[in-house]
């Protein structure tokens, strides 16, 4: 008879250390490349000179010329040298990598400050000292951007923030980095979500129209422009979610709901109690190119299933740019249409929710009965 899965005992985990004692152990492992048992122990090989993690995708070695050591110290005092491929002394390759990564958003950053033009590819892979392939290659596996998409992110924040308080557009375009007024106009529209002398003036000459309604989760903000809903936020606090709108939009024209409103608000509530629904509203989203991918991919996230931030970042083709896809959750606007209560910890519980992490529980709780 089966023993019941529920009542078979737990297995407790091995650590590293202990999985890879023995030398047949450690042999099975350098002939796997097994990148788990980097750090455990080294080889090296007796007609080369050097020594590696088991991890090293260098030529095979012949098992009579391999020994083991506990440390890049026990290797060296045995004569052998770090290998130039795998490099055993130093960093793992993923964190010199990340380490690069974050050297040239340093310089990035830098610049911006400073209001000089972004580093070209080129000045950036050699600062790292990576190849200009692979640097473009590693740098959008971490962020989820290309350097120039990360530089022109940068100079958009510095946009935003000049807008409010230049003297007039053309000086806050210069000001933030831009060298003519054809690219400030050909980007703007999608980082800003709406044209350049609107975004200065708060808004102003934007029409938004809007309706608060309540459901079982709380109050419901519902507002929308011309091209689609912009916003959809939940609280307790009606005439809290009515002032955050105020707060992003101070000079817009925000006009109540009307009676053709009223459905679209409709539609929201229904999609509340039945998620399946609500995917044929237009939104107006508006943010980088990255964060447009990822929020195009949690709407392919059906009800009922969830996924973890590392999950969400293979979709989209960057599994590295696990911040990145983690910050484009946490600034996404629309709530329920754009389901980002869908994305959890490793472990299945429920990370951070702008709207509440008891609201995100409850969702997901909902969905999961009805699926």
């Amino acid at each position: 008879m089966t023993t019941p899965i529920s009542r078979r005992p737990a297995r407790l985990p091995v650590s590293p250390a202990v999985a890879y004692v023995g030398d047949d152990a450690r042999w099975a492992a350098v002939q796997q490349r097994d990148k788990a048992a980097d750090g455990s122990f080294y080889y090296s090989v007796s007609s080369t000179g050097v020594y590696c993690r088991p991890s090293c995708a260098a030529r095979p070695a012949l098992r009579k010329n391999v020994a083991f050591h506990d440390s890049c110290a026990a290797a060296e005092a045995a004569g052998f040298r770090a290998c130039k491929r795998c490099k055993p002394d130093q960093p793992p390759l993923e964190e010199r990598q990340a380490l690069a990564v974050e050297q040239a958003c340093r310089l990035i950053a830098e610049a911006d400050e400073r209001g000089d033009g972004a580093p070209d590819l080129a000045t950036l892979a050699e600062a790292v000292g990576i190849s200009r392939y692979h640097f473009h290659r590693i740098f959008k596996q971490h962020t989820g951007l290309t350097p120039k998409a990360y530089a022109d992110g940068r100079r958009a924040e510095r946009m935003r923030s000049r807008l409010p308080g230049s003297a007039s557009v053309t000086e806050a375009m210069y000001d933030a980095g831009f060298s003519s007024s054809g690219r400030f106009y050909e980007q703007s529209a999608g980082q800003l979500g709406m044209k350049p002398g609107a975004y200065r003036s708060g808004g102003g000459g934007e029409r938004i129209r809007f309706a608060v309604a309540q459901c079982w989760l709380g109050e419901l903000l519902v507002a929308a422009t011309d091209k689609g809903i912009c916003a959809v936020a939940l609280g307790d606090d009606a005439e809290a979610l009515v002032k955050e709108l105020q707060d992003r939009f101070p000079k817009a024209e925000l006009v109540g709901g009307d009676a053709g409103f009223e459905q679209t608000v409709a539609q929201v509530l229904g999609a509340i109690d039945d998620p399946g629904r609500g995917a044929e509203l237009p939104l107006d989203v508006r943010g980088t190119a990255f964060q447009q991918r990822v929020w195009q991919a949690l709407r392919g996230v059906p009800p009922g299933v969830t996924l973890s931030y590392s999950e969400l970042a293979e979709r989209v083709g960057s599994p590295a740019a696990v911040r990145a896809v983690a910050s484009a959750c946490a600034n996404n606007n629309i709530a329920l249409l754009i389901p980002c209560h869908r994305i959890v910890r490793l472990d299945g519980s429920p990370s951070g929710y702008r709207w509440g992490v008891e609201r995100k529980q409850a969702l997901l709780d909902k969905e999961r009965r009805k699926a």
